[in-house]
């Protein structure tokens, strides 16, 4: 019989990585709370017509990379490929928009069927931060130094850039959007397939094309910028300054459209060197005109998503969280009245000790093979329960991982032995 295996780009986390996933989310649970983010947590399935609303029916995400199919109703699901328009259909749903600022993340896998790659698979997994209500520059700096300072308390702000650019309005760049179908035409035979196909349905992404051979033509196209309007301008203009003020570094990168049809106005990313073609850690920007998209009263809504996989990639020494979450004892029982005092034992240590970290021994064996285990599991001690000391009320301590001496105590000086240790 064929051994069933993980579908292809779908990865497990084992136990010895999740510690590092525990650790990125307890920081990001941390900033969101400081900035006065609140959780939200949608399902991973929705409506396939969301999708083809929000993200366009001519992307490359709703035409190839969709995990879609037809309920037992007959109705077309689809396993959310980003998060945005999940969360602003249950903002609209439940009357988050209505009159008032709403400040919104989440958390979760995302579903895009695409070959796998290093830093790009099949299931995904990102955080989503999401405001709503606010149109001024302020929020969007307020983004921007919010995903600032997860990478400082992430200890990984020296890997990153930050890139911002403006696409204006939508009118904006409807005017540039002919010019620039215009040059490219003129230059057609130039372009790559990709960006041949992409020509009439979603023009602004050849200007994103990571193809080195295009790179002369792309510097050559016209420049949005020069489509801008004075409100425009200024709203980029004081984003700028806000960074300023704040002391974050960024560049403007002309050529930084993102990939969804919906963002208006400020856009931006967090690069990085460390990870080869899949170095955008963070991407984000203003979609004012999405919720009228998705037949809600228009509003003003900016975001952005980073993603946990390269995240998680870019730290230092994520070795050292992995023996972090090691136990710090594994309890040793032999006999079956050490296995019933053990039982008491451990309990009374979990309520006296709520950080411990206690592993005691199931399903039997002799001190050896106990050993074995205790070994095994990473724990720095060994405590030894066999039926003399049930009877006596002693505890023996022998270190796993340096060259001390084995000890025996009393159990009631073991709390505030271990007390010390963690």
């Amino acid at each position: 019989m064929e051994k069933i295996q993980a579908i292809r780009g779908m990865h497990d986390i084992l136990p010895d990585r999740a510690p590092r996933w525990q650790h990125v989310e307890s920081v990001v649970r941390r900033v969101m709370g400081s900035y006065g983010y609140q959780e939200i947590r949608l399902p991973l399935v929705e409506k396939t017509e969301l999708f083809k609303r929000s993200i366009g029916e001519v992307t490359d995400i709703v035409e190839k990379e969709m995990y879609t199919f037809e309920d037992r109703n007959g109705d077309s699901l689809t396993l959310r490929p980003e998060g945005t328009a999940g969360c602003l259909r249950a903002c609209m749903e439940h009357g988050l928009l209505h009159n008032q600022v709403s400040r919104l993340w989440y958390a979760g896998p995302m579903f895009r069927h695409e070959r796998p790659q290093k830093g790009r698979y099949r299931q995904f997994h990102q955080v989503g931060v999401e405001a709503y209500g606010m149109a001024g520059p302020d929020v969007d700096a307020e983004l921007i130094l919010l995903s600032s300072r997860l990478w400082r308390e992430l200890g990984i702000a020296h890997k990153l850039e930050l890139q911002i650019n403006t696409l204006g309005t939508a009118e904006e760049r409807h005017v540039y959007r002919a010019k620039l179908v215009e040059y490219f035409r003129g230059h057609y035979g130039e372009l790559d397939e990709d960006s041949q196909r992409r020509l009439e349905s979603n023009p602004l992404r050849i200007l994103d094309s990571k193809n080195p051979e295009m790179r002369g033509l792309i510097q050559s196209a016209p420049v949005l910028a020069d489509e801008l309007g004075e409100e425009s301008k200024a709203h980029f203009q004081r984003l700028r300054e806000l960074l300023d003020e704040a002391g974050i570094a960024c560049s403007v990168n002309p050529t930084l459209v993102r990939g969804l049809d919906y963002y208006s106005r400020t856009v931006f990313e967090w690069v990085t060197q460390e990870l080869g073609a899949q170095g955008t850690v963070c991407a984000g920007g203003r979609y004012d005109g999405l919720i009228e998209q998705l037949g809600g009263k228009g509003s003003a809504a900016i975001g952005f998503a980073l993603g946990m996989e390269r995240l998680i990639g870019l730290l230092e020494s994520p070795e050292e969280l992995d023996a972090a979450a090691l136990p710090h004892a594994y309890l040793i029982r032999v006999g079956e009245h050490a296995e019933r005092k053990g039982a008491v034992l451990a309990e009374a240590l979990r309520d006296a000790l709520p950080s411990l970290r206690l592993v005691v021994n199931c399903g039997g064996g002799s001190f050896k093979s106990q050993f074995k285990r205790a070994d095994k599991s990473g724990a720095a001690l060994a405590l030894i329960l066999g039926e003399d000391e049930a009877r006596d009320q002693l505890i023996g301590v022998k270190y796993l991982r340096t060259e001390a001496d084995q000890t025996t105590l009393s159990q009631s000086e073991l709390i505030p032995f271990l007390q010390a240790l963690i």
